[in-house]
């Protein structure tokens, strides 16, 4: 989220999603939580990764403005995708979620949307889709693609 600094989720048992968070996002890097007095006297924790910016808040609800579970095609957020540093990650915490409370929509997969893309779809304990998802580098994927090439020629080799 190094376009992102925070983002904030208000949520209806912030114990609940506070174990849920902490053990969704470790494996991706957010390892450090603070707490902060939220602007209406509210307890506000954030998770986020040590020597790196960006982080996820939770506090609890203190309206019943909104429906729940969480509607994501009413204005708000759709969904947040968080980034994984391999594949074997997104399998890690999309297992995790799944033994855990989460539902998972889909995946751990491939998907098509760019080359490489592979993620996990999920509903956290308030119904809020979220995705791990990790995309190679494009050097990654040329690189790949060389090994691969190398390895056609040297089969073609054998054959010829």
């Amino acid at each position: 989220m190094d376009a992102i600094d925070h983002l904030d989720l208000v949520v209806t048992d912030l114990e609940r999603s506070l174990a849920f968070y902490k053990g969704l996002l470790l494996p991706l890097g957010y390892s450090r939580a603070t707490e902060i007095e939220g602007e209406r006297g509210e307890r506000v924790v954030y998770l986020g990764r040590v020597g790196g910016m960006g982080s996820l808040s939770l506090r609890a609800a203190q309206s019943q403005a909104h429906a729940t579970p969480y509607d994501r095609y009413a204005v708000g957020i759709h969904h947040i995708a968080f980034a994984a540093g391999s594949r074997a990650v997104v399998d890690q915490v999309g297992a995790w979620a799944a033994a855990n409370g989460g539902e998972i929509e889909s995946g751990p997969q491939p998907y098509s949307y760019t080359p490489g893309y592979y993620a996990v779809f999920l509903h956290d304990p308030d119904g809020i889709k979220l995705e791990i998802v990790h995309r190679p580098a494009e050097r990654d994927l040329v690189t790949a693609v060389q090994e691969l090439t190398a390895r056609v020629a040297e089969l073609e080799a054998r054959l010829g």
